[in-house]
């Protein structure tokens, strides 16, 4: 969440390797390499951003540091910042994605296309993707561009043909539309939950006439407003064996070599083909998207647009990685038959991306200068004091001294309020920046920002890292939409549940509960001692049914107590430890008999990396499995 810092980009002004950055951006075919500290990036980038208004990508090498520069670009942009996450899975492999997942890369393709489509958009996009994310192949642009459409009030169409048409971009015909991607029919009424939108749309017509446009709640089917347009976009990536004629169908499914699989996976195979050819789309369909996507988020970025690499060389060297463990995989399954011979890679490899990055307007930050033509701006860390809150008072009262402009943002901003008044210095907790601090004085903010910064040697950025040793960490909810009539699917009245962060409990209903003026609905869990707790229901995904290796009833958790998560923590030994039992068994068996190591050793790094399942799971830990 944006904590209104937009204001401190004027302070970079005055940088003249910045001015001169933001005067001379890279051109198409050109790399401007910037030396800059790993803390600054977030702050340069949103800057960069709002000072060209252009387009912008950002690549970095791990999933999960894409995700972390996700959240610190969130705070400083002034626009909202989206996450390409990565598919699920590992290559080769059948998996149904997340749907959540699914979701923010339907979000960030259909954005891209509609920002091409309409250039007066308002919103700028600004994405963030990992290595892994970018060299995934995905659908054609043009197929994918070509169904984005808008429906206007008062537009003619025939309500059918509608409906076919957006079962054809991959939408689920239900009786009630409450999750993206679904669409329902009543009558002259259509219903459509574009996965691009953040409430569904309700469609009436007069003949063939779109009469009235509206937004409505999914839960309670209430209508929230009149709308002129909505803009609709595909609910799959995969939509070519939706959008093709059967013969170009037929024409790439023949394509597959079944003669080296086994009979199981051959006859899996000659079935699926044939749903394809029919219209029916398999469980695991994506498995079969290496053979229809031929493009990759860089063909959805507008020429204007700035690629922005994080540190090229390790991108380079990711992708590299990630395909030498990749074709280990695919090796794999081909000797135990499980793929057709020639099945094509589900990802592009660094050299055959390379020269299409080279054709973008490139961006390069390093935090280590490489040549002698890279640009270096003035950032430096900021002082550390881990917890010497005596220490950072006395140094703050000496910086104000010389007229250095101090910005502190931290999680515990009163109580640093406080201390500091002790000092004589008045700085009072605020919600935003409004205007530039001025040189000698102190602003105070409540938020939490990962790592600060001294820029020109001028201006000094605190947070909690710098000034406690530790940052709070943010807790990252994944918001999985899940239709109300599927609540009890999983888990009934009376089942044994566990929530993932309160420990073993008893389901006993779903209750309305009225909270500032809003209804909203919850699952019921029942704990020890009477305690009882409200769930909603959009986070069902928090709750799973308890499977139990006894026949017995379980022992309810006590809720306000850390006995859950002690249980986690044991439960994360204990599995540590036999993973530790098996590696050094492994050792003995194979590698050096009788040799002992420690679990940070370089030797057992060597083991785990001649263990095919350990290496497996290691290997692509980054990708977050």
């Amino acid at each position: 969440m944006a904590l209104g810092l937009t204001q401190l980009f004027q302070l970079i002004e005055e940088m003249p390797a910045y001015r001169r950055l933001a005067a001379e951006p890279p051109q198409p075919g050109e790399e401007t390499r910037v030396v800059v500290l790993d803390g600054a990036k977030p702050y340069l980038i949103a800057a960069l951003h709002q000072r060209l208004g252009v387009p912008m990508l950002v690549v970095t090498a791990e999933p999960e540091k894409a995700r972390r520069l996700h959240e610190q670009l969130s705070i400083w942009a002034d626009a909202p910042v989206k996450l390409f996450p990565e598919p699920d899975g590992l290559p080769y492999e059948r998996l149904v994605s997340d749907v959540s997942t699914e979701l923010e890369r339907l979000q960030v393709l259909s954005t891209l296309a509609c920002h091409n489509r309409d250039e007066s958009a308002e919103d700028i996009p600004l994405i963030v993707a990992s290595a892994l994310a970018l060299m995934t192949r995905i659908a054609s642009y043009e197929e994918f561009a070509g169904t984005c459409h808008a429906i206007k009030l008062g537009q003619e169409i025939e309500p059918l043909h509608l409906l076919r048409r957006w079962e054809a971009m991959g939408y689920r015909l239900e009786s009630l539309t409450q999750v993206p991607g679904t669409i329902s029919h009543r009558g002259g009424i259509i219903d459509i939950f574009p996965p691009t939108s953040e409430l569904p749309a309700r469609l009436e017509f007069f003949g063939n006439v779109v009469d009235s446009l509206r937004l409505f709640e999914p839960e309670s089917q209430r209508s929230l407003g009149v709308v002129s347009e909505v803009t609709v976009g595909p609910a799959t990536e995969l939509l070519a064996p939706l959008i093709r004629e059967k013969a170009e169908l037929e024409q790439v499914l023949k394509r597959l070599d079944l003669s080296s699989c086994a009979p199981g996976i051959r006859e899996q195979f000659e079935q699926e083909r044939a749903m394809l050819l029919d219209g029916q789309r398999p469980r695991d369909i994506r498995f079969y998207a290496p053979l229809f996507n031929q493009d990759s988020l860089l063909d959805y970025l507008p020429r204007e647009a700035i690629l922005v690499l994080d540190e090229p060389q390790m991108i380079a060297q990711t992708m590299a990685e990630l395909d030498s463990e990749a074709e280990q995989i695919r090796l794999e399954k081909l000797e135990r038959g499980e793929l057709p011979r020639h099945f094509p890679r589900p990802y592009f490899t660094w050299p055959e991306l390379e020269p299409r990055v080279k054709e973008r307007r490139c961006l390069a930050l390093t935090a280590w200068e490489t040549d002698e033509e890279s640009r270096r701006l003035n950032f430096a860390p900021a002082p550390s004091y881990g917890g010497q809150l005596a220490s950072f008072l006395k140094k703050t009262k000496q910086l104000l001294a010389q007229k250095r402009r101090l910005v502190i943002i931290s999680h515990q901003a009163s109580r640093l309020s406080e201390l500091l008044g002790e000092e004589d210095i008045i700085a009072a907790p605020l919600a935003e920046i409004t205007e530039v601090p001025p040189p000698g004085s102190l602003t105070l903010v409540q938020g939490i920002l990962a790592e600060g910064w001294v820029m020109n040697g001028e201006s000094y950025l605190f947070t909690d890292a710098e000034i406690f040793g530790f940052t709070k960490q943010r807790r990252q909810i994944k918001r999985r939409p899940v239709p109300r009539k599927r609540l009890f699917v999983d888990i009934t009245p009376g089942d044994y549940v566990v929530h993932v962060e309160h420990g073993i409990a008893r389901f006993t209903e779903v209750t309305t509960l009225k909270t500032n003026g809003t209804e909203k609905e919850y699952l019921v869990l029942r704990y020890a001692a009477g305690d009882k707790l409200y769930v909603p229901t959009d986070q069902i995904d928090r709750v799973s049914r308890y499977i139990g290796a006894g026949d017995g009833p379980p022992a309810l958790s006590r809720l306000g107590t850390q006995e859950w998560a002690r249980t986690k923590q044991r439960a994360k030994e204990a599995a540590e430890d036999l993973a530790q039992e098996l590696l050094v068994l492994y050792a003995a068996r194979e590698v050096v008999p009788g040799f002992a190591f420690s679990r940070d050793s370089v030797w057992q790094q060597e083991l785990e990396a001649s263990f095919p399942y350990v290496e497996r799971l290691t290997s692509w830990r980054h990708s977050g499995r």
